[in-house]
């Protein structure tokens, strides 16, 4: 049995998915304030949110269990509208040598809609230890939060 997989999912977004990279690449910090299961963030170590070296605390619920985990961020492709971001400390430690959640928004996909893709690549510390359903779950709800957010800032605009 391995150890190692890879989780994904599409959430179909209203909103203008560049805006929605744009919170995730240039406006991080802001999340903890429009997703509903992020119940705080902090910057943990170094001086901005969006450098690869820096490292962010975040408290979340997932299945009605409040986690903590660390967070830093891999690589951000603009072009491709994608961003890895590394998970590990705290609670992913418990169950996970590795992951990584990568984040891409989808200009209107084959279905005429826009979408954020979430994939997950993790390998769990052992066999006993389920893949993680949960957090690709909390992914598409704090996509839904976004994208809700969203929506309603360019409704007060408008």
């Amino acid at each position: 049995m391995t150890l190692a997989g890879k989780l994904s999912a599409e959430v179909g977004i209203h909103a203008n998915p560049e805006k929605v990279f744009n919170i995730l690449a240039k406006q991080l910090h802001h999340l903890q304030n429009v997703a509903e299961r992020i119940h705080g963030a902090k910057l943990h170590e170094g001086d901005d949110w969006h450098t690869n070296d820096s490292i962010k605390q975040w408290t979340y619920t997932i299945a009605g269990e409040v986690l903590t985990c660390h967070e830093s961020i891999e690589s951000i492709d603009e072009k491709n509208k994608t961003i890895t971001f590394k998970l590990f400390g705290e609670d992913i430690e418990k169950h996970f040598k590795v992951f990584k959640l990568i984040v891409q928004a989808i200009d209107k996909n084959e279905y005429g809609s826009s979408a954020i893709k979430c994939t997950i690549e993790y390998e769990k510390i052992s066999k006993d230890v389920h893949p993680p359903f949960g957090y690709l779950e909390f992914c598409n709800k704090c996509v839904e939060d976004v994208d809700e957010h969203l929506l309603k800032a360019d409704e007060i605009v408008n």
